[in-house]
């Protein structure tokens, strides 16, 4: 986990916008250069790719997809950059840029905006990535990050949601639920401080949990482990919104049915006693959760050999016709239809 070390307060004013931006990223080193031709500094970057281009985008608006009443500023810039990346990675692809822009209040301070960015360069450091442009503007309120990830493969690699086959096997990178739950015990630590906000939280015990929430981390070693295999995954998609809907994106774009065993479900230790103690049924959590930023995907079953004895891969289920539906077989043994319930971030106004 990241520390805040900095307790300066300078006026986002007192730099203007271009003095900000160059202060921002005046340490940002370009590490792919033969194909970052030209970062930040122009009116645009210039990128050269060999291979099939991967672009993905996402935006990230305060008090919807984040809290920093529990969510420090570092973390939030290293996870804003783990969102982008996993979608790299979902499609069997290397990320090698990104693009950063930031529209805030004026509550924020250049200082809180060096924590933000540090978390970016720390995770951009860790996966490789350069930062090849972006943006700030100024917010009415709160604040608003909006990343977009370039990666490369070559076409034969590239892995979509549309290429399921009845008897492909369900595979799930590391396991699932933690994130749900680190996120469960950091809204309760906030309900207390609102009671007492002299009280200091030990979460030493859910260090697990609530870095699973605040500082995930994307699954390149996934993508590179399956390489190393030799195993192409027929179809894959990154767990963002829960177990459950992701599947179902799966299913949906394959137009295959699937089942889903449950006591196949990787749970971490930690997970199960904290469901035990919120008085939640872990399979709801890791259905509908969401935030893992874990690999789900599918292989022909004769790559099953190459996958089985490996500890950071879970053989969950399997694909069936689409006529067969969508099913999770319980413990009991029971057929039961499922539904996608997971976390979304447009809900119907009552």
């Amino acid at each position: 986990m990241f520390e805040n070390t900095n307790n300066s307060k300078t006026k986002l004013s007192e730099l203007g916008e271009f003095g900000l931006i160059d202060h921002l990223t005046q340490h940002f080193k370009i590490k792919h250069t033969t194909s970052t031709l030209k970062s930040i500094g122009d009116d645009a970057a210039v990128l050269k790719h060999e291979n099939e281009i991967v672009v993905t985008t996402d935006l990230l608006v305060e008090g919807v997809h984040f809290d920093l009443a529990y969510m420090p500023l570092k973390h939030l810039g290293y996870k804003a950059v783990m969102v982008n990346l996993s979608d790299v990675y979902a499609m069997n692809a290397q990320a090698k840029q990104i693009t950063v822009s930031i529209a805030c209040s004026n509550r924020f301070t250049v200082e809180a905006l060096e924590e933000l960015y540090a978390g970016i360069s720390a995770a951009c450091e860790v996966y490789n990535v350069d930062v090849v442009g972006g943006d700030t503007t100024s917010s009415v309120k709160g604040m608003q990050i909006s990343i977009t990830a370039i990666g490369e493969a070559s076409k034969e690699n590239i892995t979509y949601r549309n290429g399921a086959k009845p008897n492909d096997l369900l595979v799930v990178s590391g396991d699932l639920g933690g994130a749900f739950l680190g996120l469960k015990i950091l809204e309760r630590e906030k309900e207390v401080f609102k009671v007492n906000p002299n009280a200091q939280p030990d979460l030493s015990e859910y260090t697990y949990l609530v870095q699973r929430q605040l500082k995930p981390e994307a699954r390149k070693d996934i993508v590179e482990l399956l390489a190393a295999l030799d195993v192409k995954p027929t179809a894959m998609i990154d767990i963002s919104d829960g177990l459950s809907s992701e599947m179902m994106h799966l299913c949906k774009n394959s137009k295959v049915g699937a089942n889903l065993f449950e006591d196949k479900l990787p749970l971490d230790p930690k997970v199960i006693s904290t469901c035990e103690e919120f008085k939640l049924d872990s399979t709801t959590v890791v259905l509908n959760g969401g935030e893992d930023y874990e690999l789900l995907f599918t292989i022909d079953q004769n790559d099953f050999d190459k996958i089985k004895a490996n500890p950071h891969l879970s053989v969950i289920g399997h694909m069936c016709d689409a006529s067969d539906g969508i099913h999770l077989i319980s413990q009991m043994n029971t057929k039961i239809p499922m539904k996608a319930r997971g976390w979304s971030a447009i809900e119907d106004e009552e």
